[in-house]
């Protein structure tokens, strides 16, 4: 089993992206990624995939705080593609955010287009992943934005850093069950293996020679950056003989507190200290999923190696022992113990006066499907709202002001109240359908409250926001009461962040400031309820000068 030494992992891909660049043109980073299909093997089975670069997972992105980077995508596979960088702001340029038919129409077979973005205001751990049909499946990889020079971390300087990407596999062709699934009108199957940097480990057939492995020296401090591409499964992450110490989530530094698991959701980073301090050993890092509903989840553990230097390779790993896959209670404390770092370089500027009050129900749905062989399929909804995805992108539309493509009209609350976390509703499951955003004016301080309903059954959703931060100012669970929870939540030192999971049968109530002009998709990142529509977009308003309005389209911006 190869060891790979995390510290010369990131200086060879740090040097590797920077190839070309000067110190005259230092703080411009250039990559060029070709997505391409590679044949790939995972337990005992070969199969064809896309992949950026013939890598998976995909080669990460290295920047400094205050970069411009340029990133060239060449489509060389027979699918449509797009593809989103995970929490960047991208601020005034939503040309460069990437979820197809939102703010881009997809690069065609042959087709290029470069992401010019700058990284302003951000330092952390984010990543990037196609943002089209199911193809992060296997398409996403990291991104790591080093602080600026001269600016350390609010916490002890690591000796070496890794990343450590969690993922699913499926040994089928993901495009094709998913389309088999959506012509009968059930879901798509399951994964068949959760992944750590795109190996499931030694628990699975044919896995040991697919194990990522973290050579570690004794009495050091490691910096491990974790991602979850996942797509439906949220994940609880331990190493055995070791405690965590959370120090950042989702690019924002936290208050530090220690663990001996984290939860992570689909779209969520955690960033973590780890002291080498146990007998040296060989331990496992696992990940296993969280599912406190009655929903079916791809149960099975990934595993990985924390490996202590001399010690040989024939050492068995201990491994740790994850919450159960429905430990509500260790998801909800984990949760409550999140708190940005709110010093003052580092402050969390959390809207104290709310211009405009919104309550989103989110809710799963059956309407008919003739040409499905179940006569009905599955939906979701926002407000009963299914969303339709426009054949244009809705960003353009916008922009250059085209009639017919969306509307604005889309409700600040559900079409009627009911006990919303109440016993299963099984009846009246129909949703409305259309291509409905949310227009907002520049600079608006929004509170949003996401409830959870339990139309067919409760569920907990990671809900993303594009193109903002946001403030996780409450949670709670059952039904949201507007009369007494808004005492209870936190304006001082909460969580800021770009996913937040709404508790399954709870609320999430987020504030956060509309002044980035543009149209900015929100859903689900479970990909099961995206596809079945779970998601809707805000159109944030030109401020009223050229510099805080949207910036003009790049010249070689994709048409559908």
């Amino acid at each position: 089993m190869k060891i790979l030494n995390p510290g010369f992992l990131f200086l060879f891909f740090y040097l590797l992206g920077f190839l070309g660049d000067s110190p005259v043109d230092a703080a411009v980073k250039k990559y060029q990624f070709d997505v391409q299909m590679k044949n790939v093997s995972r337990l005992c089975n070969a199969k064809p995939i896309v992949t950026v670069n013939g890598m998976f997972p995909g080669p990460t992105v290295y920047a400094r705080e205050g970069d411009r980077v340029i990133i060239n995508v060449t489509n060389h596979v027979k699918y449509n593609l797009s593809i989103h960088w995970h929490g960047l702001k991208q601020y005034r340029n939503g040309w460069a955010d990437g979820p197809a038919y939102i703010t881009q129409c997809p690069m065609q077979t042959g087709q290029s287009y470069v992401y010019d973005f700058n990284v302003t205001g951000q330092r952390g751990t984010l990543w990037w992943h196609a943002h089209i049909l199911w193809l992060r499946a296997t398409v996403y990889g990291a991104i790591v934005i080093l602080p600026q020079p001269g600016k350390p971390y609010p916490f002890p300087q690591p000796y070496q850093e890794t990343n450590i990407v969690l993922g699913e596999w499926w040994n089928g062709d993901v495009e094709t069950a998913v389309n088999q699934a959506n012509q009968l009108g059930a879901p798509p199957p399951m994964s068949d293996a959760h992944t750590i940097n795109g190996k499931p480990g030694p628990l699975f057939p044919c896995s040991e020679k697919h194990t990522f492995v973290v050579e570690v020296e004794a009495g050091k401090t490691y910096l491990l950056r974790i991602i979850n591409a996942a797509l439906n499964d949220e994940l609880f992450f331990g190493i055995s003989g070791h405690d965590m110490t959370v120090v950042e989530i989702d690019a924002v530094y936290t208050k530090p507190f220690t663990t001996k698991f984290i939860l992570i959701g689909p779209g969520q980073t955690t960033n973590v200290l780890v002291k080498t301090d146990s007998s040296p050993n060989r331990y496992f890092m696992a990940a296993g999923p969280f599912m406190d509903a009655p929903v079916s989840v791809d149960n099975k553990t990934a595993t990985a190696i924390l490996q202590y230097k001399g010690v040989p390779n024939t050492v068995i790993p201990i491994l740790p022992k994850l919450p159960s896959p429905n430990d509500t209670s260790f998801a909800l404390d984990y949760n409550g113990k999140l708190r940005s770092l709110n010093t003052p370089n580092f402050p969390a500027l959390v809207p104290l006066k709310v211009d405009r009050r919104l309550f989103y129900t989110i809710g799963l749905g059956i309407n008919a499907c003739p040409t499905c062989v179940n006569g009905t399929n599955l939906a979701a909804s926002i407000n009963n709202i299914t969303f339709v995805m426009p054949k244009i992108a809705l960003l353009k539309a916008h922009y250059f002001n085209l009639p017919g493509v969306f509307r604005t009209d889309f409700p600040d609350r559900p079409p009627k109240a009911f006990n919303y976390t109440g016993v299963p509703l099984t009846a009246n499951l129909g949703t409305s359908t259309g291509t409905r955003l949310s227009r907002v004016k520049f600079n608006t301080t929004i509170e949003l409250v996401l409830q959870d309903t339990n139309l067919l059954t409760v569920e907990s959703h990671p809900f993303h926001l594009h193109g903002y931060n946001f403030f996780v100012v409450g949670t709670g669970v059952g039904n949201f009461d507007p009369k007494t929870d808004p005492a209870k939540f936190n304006l001082i030192d909460p969580p800021e962040r770009n996913t937040v999971g709404v508790p399954t049968g709870g609320w999430a109530a987020i504030r956060f400031r509309a002044d980035n002009p543009g149209v900015w998709f929100m859903h689900c990142h479970l990909e099961v309820h995206t596809m079945w529509g779970l998601k809707m977009a805000f159109v944030v308003e030109n401020g009223n000068t050229p510099e805080l309005s949207v910036l003009p389209p790049p010249k070689d911006y994709p048409s559908c």
